[in-house]
């Protein structure tokens, strides 16, 4: 561990880099490039449901391959350190299967594409995603979590209103050129997204007591310590059913604006939508970093459920552009708070020498959120062929229940590892 004072401001940025560059490639296809290109591949009925389905698998691929990165990455150094070279191969081969997301002109050659390219992106970040804990100062976690998320919310923000415009233009008739244009732009930010903590990170040497790798090490990286580690499933909880929330208004954001609100430049709205969403989360993920070192992470966590919830309820009963927008500010305050708290209390509750297998672990939310809330596509598609829109208000009263159930469960978390520092 670095001490604290050579850990300088840079030094939280350096380790944020390679994350703004995934934050913003899984929005771009999740909430642009991929519901739109199933509209050419998917019957019209069922485009909920098949986007559904593909990020539900997507989901589960992350939950197998994460915290299997992670926990070798724990076990195992390299002359470039213990992270870094599965962030190098894992972005190289993610840089190779991406171009299928464009080139796919079946339904099964997307899907294959977008498999390989979860294998691939999860092998990266697994071992990632300990760079908090391995590198930040034990009291300095919630601010380095606060710059994290402000890193990756200031590249979403910045760039993903340019992939919008590029998708805009190629549904309108603008030829294959603008998708991809849509899809190299990500291709380009990750390139440089690796190069860049390949050059900056130093990590530190792995330690001479640390556990040697083993075909063990393989079949336990899934196992969590429930009698020694309680809070951590009730965290693995709160966080499943807030990102559940999230997970199930981006996937489907761009389908209910087309549908419900009739706009004709859906791929643009939902662009205007997530700079509202951006900015609010600008403005609150890194005070509220800084409010978990002092007050807690849990009361910070217990107001962006409520927050997100209220965003919500704003939506059901005012569907109109302007509460959209309302909605995405309310919802981003919503997720600064939650992504700066919450991933603070996951590095003060990992256990030691086990950081990147037990952030891997939180995968199991992460990408468990992602794939259970993709499922509602198929209820979404089927309640719509009864009444215009039901599906989409019936998806509303979902998130609802999922921030205010979220909110509940962190309560059971106990903060000891964190206080024990």
């Amino acid at each position: 561990m670095l001490p604290e004072r050579v850990f300088r401001p840079i030094d939280y940025v350096k380790i944020s880099v390679f994350g703004a560059a995934l934050s913003f490639l899984w929005p771009s296809l999740h909430t642009l490039i991929i519901p739109l290109r199933l509209l050419e591949l998917a019957p019209e009925a069922q485009k909920n449901t098949y986007l559904g389905i593909l990020t539900f698998c997507g989901s589960m691929i992350a939950i197998l391959i994460q915290p299997l990165a992670g926990a070798i990455s724990d076990r195992v150094s390299f002359r470039l350190g213990r992270r870094r070279p599965f962030i190098l191969v894992g972005t190289l081969l993610a840089l190779l299967f991406l171009p299928g997301i464009g080139l796919s002109g079946t339904f099964l050659f997307l899907f294959l594409g977008y498999c390989l390219l979860q294998v691939a992106c999860n092998i990266a970040q697994g071992p990632f995603q300990a760079f908090i804990p391995d590198l930040a100062p034990p009291t300095r976690r919630g601010v380095a979590s606060g710059v994290k998320n402000l890193t990756e919310v200031v590249v979403g923000v910045a760039f993903l209103r340019v992939v919008a415009y590029f998708m805009d233009v190629y549904t309108g008739d603008g030829g294959e050129m603008w998708l991809w244009l849509a899809v190299g732009f990500p291709w380009i930010v990750l390139l440089g997204a690796m190069v860049t903590t390949m050059l900056t990170v130093k990590e530190q040497p792995l330690s001479s007591d640390s556990q040697p790798f083993s075909v063990k090490t393989m079949l336990g990286a899934y196992k969590i310590d429930v009698k020694g580690n309680p809070g951590f499933v009730w965290f693995l909880v709160s966080r499943l059913l807030i990102l559940m929330a999230l997970g199930t208004l981006q996937t489907f954001a761009l389908y209910f604006l087309r549908d419900v609100l009739h706009v004709p430049n859906p791929a643009g709205a939902v662009g205007d939508l997530l700079i509202a969403v951006g900015i609010f989360l600008l403005i609150s993920v890194y005070p509220a970093g800084q409010l978990s070192d002092r007050l807690g992470r849990k009361p910070i966590i217990l107001l962006s459920g409520l927050v997100g919830a209220v965003g919500i309820l704003v939506l059901l009963f005012a569907p109109t552009y302007t509460g959209v927008l309302v909605c995405g500010g309310l919802l981003g305050i919503s997720a600064g708070a939650f992504l700066s708290a919450n991933w603070a209390l996951a590095t003060d509750i990992v256990p030691s020498g086990e950081e990147a297998r037990y952030l891997g672990l939180t995968n199991l939310a992460t990408a468990g959120a992602g794939g259970l809330a993709r499922l509602i596509g198929p209820l979404i598609d089927f309640l719509n062929a009864k009444q215009s829109g039901l599906g989409y208000s019936t998806m509303l009263v979902a998130c609802i229940f999922y921030f205010i159930l979220g909110s509940a469960a962190v309560i059971m978390v106990k903060e000891r590892a964190r206080e024990d520092s």
